[in-house]
């Protein structure tokens, strides 16, 4: 199966450059009630993620910061706790699986690594639930006669 199947493409989602402030990064989440955003640079490649957890870190240890301090502040300076790689748009759906299990989104690049989208393991279970709904009741009957005469 390709894993384009699962795609969210990249302007169907939000996401932040490199170079917006601390203030934008929280607004953009905040709107769109994001708990992780991706973040590009202007070229369009991915340069990782931010979440909420990195910004509370990053507020935590910076005690001064103000309102007007965030408008100045690159988001470059955050530091970026959770790793969320990226997987070329050719990668397996085995790999696909392997990456979702750790992230609860996973960042798609070409193979010039520009960022093309998510694939969300939300969309990834919701898939696999309703292929197991439709397999479980059509094999029931058949694993039933078949261990029947064991």
């Amino acid at each position: 199966m390709n894993i384009l199947f699962f795609l969210t493409p990249k302007d169907e989602l939000a996401y932040i450059f490199d170079d917006y402030s601390l203030r934008q990064t929280v607004e953009k989440m905040e709107h769109h009630r994001y708990t992780s955003i991706p973040v590009l640079s202007r070229e369009g490649k991915y340069v990782g993620a931010i979440t909420e957890g990195d910004l509370l870190w990053f507020l935590k240890n910076e005690h001064e910061l103000t309102l007007k301090d965030a408008e100045q502040c690159p988001i470059s300076e955050v530091h970026r706790h959770a790793d969320y790689r990226p997987v070329k748009v050719s990668t397996n759906i085995d790999d696909l699986v392997a990456h979702a299990m750790e992230q609860n989104f996973v960042p798609v690049v070409d193979d010039r690594d520009i960022f093309i989208g998510i694939i969300t393991r939300k969309n990834m279970i919701k898939y696999l639930y309703n292929k197991a709904n439709d397999i479980v009741p059509q094999d029931a009957a058949s694993i039933v006669e078949a261990t029947a005469n064991l």
